[in-house]
């Protein structure tokens, strides 16, 4: 399984990102895929995941309400659509398979990451 993020940048407080993780090896459907990010100084914290089959979701609370993880079949990719931004989100933020736990020891495969830097 290979996975690829985009869509990072630099964007002012309040705006919004999309971030795309596309799946290689394994079909979206199939895979659980959990997003994670990792701020200077800090560990890397789950903060979403969307599970297999169903795809149902869950969020950690600093990004409740915030942001919304999503799944297309036909790109084989997993989106984190991010509103709201505060310059605390600020992080590289990390897709992984194959877990529906946030827990980063419990997933096998990772993105290489995509920075984003939120301005106040």
């Amino acid at each position: 399984v290979q996975l690829v993020e985009s869509g990072g940048g630099l964007v002012q407080a309040g705006r919004s990102l999309t971030l795309s993780c596309v799946i290689s090896g394994a079909l979206v459907d199939d895979i659980a895929i959990g997003w994670f990010r990792q701020a200077p100084g800090k560990e890397r914290e789950g903060i979403s995941c969307i599970s297999s089959g169903d795809g149902s979701t869950y969020y950690e609370d600093p990004v409740k309400g915030r942001f919304t993880i999503s799944r297309d079949h036909a790109k084989n990719t997993v989106y984190l659509q991010m509103n709201s931004l505060k310059p605390e989100d600020t992080a590289v933020y990390y897709c992984a398979a194959d877990s529906i736990s946030l827990l980063p020891d419990l997933y096998d495969y990772w993105g290489q990451g995509t920075q984003v830097t939120v301005s106040s």
